[in-house]
């Protein structure tokens, strides 16, 4: 697992909530390695959680899909953590 990987992971995800959102540069992307896996922390406004979550949970879980793909492409699990506004890191 090389830093380039993570870092394009890393902005991959930014990406995808940049273009769901109505505030793209409130889009923040945390990343937290552990041996195996990595957890993406991802936050956005308040008012946009519901865009990234999607109707029912259908765009997070598609995106959480894409990290799957990635994950096997890579060899490294990836995770995503949608972030409220009250949420510590």
């Amino acid at each position: 697992m090389t830093p380039v990987d993570m870092v394009a992971v890393d902005e991959l995800v930014r990406e995808i909530a940049r273009a769901l959102v109505d505030e793209p540069e409130s889009v923040e992307v945390q990343t937290v390695s552990r041996d195996e896996n990595t957890i993406l922390r991802l936050r956005v406004a308040p008012q946009d959680v519901g865009k990234v979550i999607g109707k029912q949970g259908r765009t997070a879980r598609s995106v959480r899909t894409i990290l799957g793909a990635v994950s096997m492409k890579l060899h490294h699990r990836y995770t995503l953590d949608i972030l409220e506004e009250d949420d510590e890191g």
